[in-house]
């Protein structure tokens, strides 16, 4: 992509390419992608329901703190267990969900339209995980605070996401760690640093690692487990895709010893 963000691609919706996008085309993508409008409409309707059902200065900050301390739990639990779990491919009506919430993002990791979480899996996700804890906080005005809070979480956690698969190398120290782990976990092995922006909880749990010197690489970092053998039995995902899946993204074959661009930026 040249300099300058094609403003056909937002219009004709044509997938944008993190890895030959600048920080500025990347915040003009972001700002104008209908997911992330949508979330942003989502925030002002739950801050508004928030005071219409005002559940008091007390409820309101505890149903915030609350969601921000589980929500990180929350993704992990589902990253790890859902996402790279191997259960929904292999029957037929989840299929298609597990191609295009995680498949399709570890099979080209630099794609900006299957980064982002599709809104009919993630909000009644989010829903699922914020609202019962506002209610048992405060009622129905701690509820809708907790929802604008997941919403909000889940906006960060788009943003830097992107920034993690974007082609910068960014200057904040801590930025460029939390970038580091999660190119490990597209590029080295996908069984460890399942975090976005906090990689505390998979320390908690043994699944962190930090750099490609603690663990051999893994086979199906690319694929998940869903290589050509498990797809001629469980077939569903390939026939979508329409082509048996890869063992690596385009553009991420490198010498041997070497490590792809991708893995470059971020170190």
């Amino acid at each position: 992509m040249s300099g300058t963000l094609n403003n056909a691609s937002l219009k004709t919706g044509r997938s944008f390419d993190l890895g030959k996008m600048n920080l500025r085309q990347l915040w003009i993508a972001y700002l104008t992608y209908p997911t992330i409008l949508l979330y942003f409409a989502l925030v002002v309707v739950s801050v508004a329901a928030a005071a219409h059902f005002f559940a008091g200065w007390g409820a309101t900050l505890v149903s915030i703190v609350a969601v921000i301390l589980v929500y990180p739990l929350a993704w992990y639990l589902l990253h790890r267990y859902v996402l790279h779990g191997r259960l929904l491919y292999k029957m037929k009506w989840t299929s298609a969900l597990w191609k295009r919430i995680h498949f399709d993002h570890h099979q080209d990791p630099h794609l900006l339209d299957v980064l982002f979480g599709s809104p009919a899996t993630t909000l009644p996700t989010i829903a699922i995980i914020t609202l019962p804890i506002g209610y048992l906080i405060g009622g129905w005005g701690a509820a809708a605070t907790a929802f604008g809070t997941g919403v909000t979480i889940t906006c960060i956690y788009e943003f830097f996401h992107c920034i993690q698969h974007l082609n910068y190398k960014p200057r904040a120290s801590w930025i460029q760690r939390m970038k580091a782990r999660h190119v490990l976990h597209h590029f080295h092995d996908e069984d460890g640093n399942f975090g976005i922006t906090s990689f505390l909880v998979d320390r908690i749990f043994g699944s962190y690692y930090r750099d490609a010197k603690a663990r051999p690489r893994s086979p199906t970092v690319f694929n998940l487990g869903y290589d050509v053998k498990e797809a001629n039995t469980y077939p569903w995902v390939m026939d979508l895709t329409g082509s048996p899946p890869r063992d690596r993204p385009d553009g991420a074959r490198a010498p041997a010893g070497k490590t792809p661009d991708s893995a470059r930026h971020a170190a």
